[in-house]
């Protein structure tokens, strides 16, 4: 099914996974693909609804709809729902109607918005969005993401990556803090997760794992590489979980966002490995 989706809009899949665990659903549900929509193309979102808030006021919308749940483990796997497989078969409906060889995050939009009895659906049209008029400004414009080379991993980006785990040792709080955007979220060992102003006030105790002296970390590879993301992945040895005695290793989830020309850190998320 995703040999003709786009980086980017892999990206929204793997994102939507990771809201659907947090949220707690055992399926990852069109609400979860808007989510992860509205992390991935932040240019698609500018656009057609707006900058500012909107990610913030579309998810604390989408949250009267969720009951709480018990986070779920990445490790466990989430299918996506018979609405969700629709918006992706429709999606790729939608590149071929405009042409395009590929599938990227504009036709997932197209493909929300197809499935009208959705919740995702119900709140991108209460957002004034509408498939016809959407479709023919996809058919005027055409793919600026499908015509794009396909980009090399971001050296600036990963020397940013290893300046925030060098710093962990070394760097003042409020420096390291600010490697931080300002929606970013942490999730730490135990899933709890973590936003901006929680990680300010929390930050020693966060990373004090990671601070040791003895505690030492491996980059393992890079995951979605492109001239927009970059996912680190992070082994790190001898992190002392406090509430036990047993050494550990953690494996540590770093996306890096680009801003302008600088990199920035949206979200990492901590889970824990037992040494073999």
């Amino acid at each position: 099914m995703f040999q003709r989706y786009t980086e980017k809009a892999r990206r929204v899949i793997f994102f939507a996974r990771y809201e659907a665990g947090q949220y707690g659903s055992p399926f990852i549900e069109t609400e979860h693909l808007l989510l992860g929509f509205l992390r991935e193309d932040r240019a698609l979102v500018k656009r057609f609804l707006g900058g500012g808030e909107t990610e913030t006021t579309i998810r604390a919308e989408v949250e009267k709809h969720i009951p709480p749940r018990e986070r779920i483990a990445t490790s466990v796997e989430v299918p996506l729902t018979e609405e969700s497989i629709k918006v992706l078969r429709l999606a790729a409906e939608e590149a071929d109607r405009l042409g395009h060889p590929h599938v990227g995050t504009e036709h997932l939009l197209l493909g929300l918005l197809h499935v009208e009895g959705s919740l995702a659906a119900q709140i991108l049209q209460a957002r004034g969005l509408r498939l016809a008029a959407l479709r023919e400004e996809m058919a005027k414009t055409g793919s600026v993401e499908g015509i794009r080379p396909t980009p090399k991993p971001s050296e600036t980006a990963i020397a940013t990556l290893n300046s925030f785990l060098a710093g962990i040792k070394w760097l003042k709080a409020d420096d390291l803090l600010a490697f931080f955007d300002e929606t970013a979220q942490f999730v730490d060992v135990q899933g709890k997760r973590w936003n901006r102003e929680e990680i300010h006030k929390n930050l020693e105790t966060l990373f004090a794992p990671y601070a040791k002296k003895n505690a030492e970390y491996l980059i393992e590879g890079t995951l979605a590489d492109s001239r927009d993301i970059l996912i680190g992945m992070v082994l790190w040895k001898n992190a002392i979980l406090a509430s036990m005695e047993r050494v550990w290793m953690h494996r540590m989830s770093v996306v890096l966002v680009r801003e302008g020309e600088d990199w920035s850190i949206a979200l990492v998320q901590v889970t824990p490995v037992k040494p073999s």
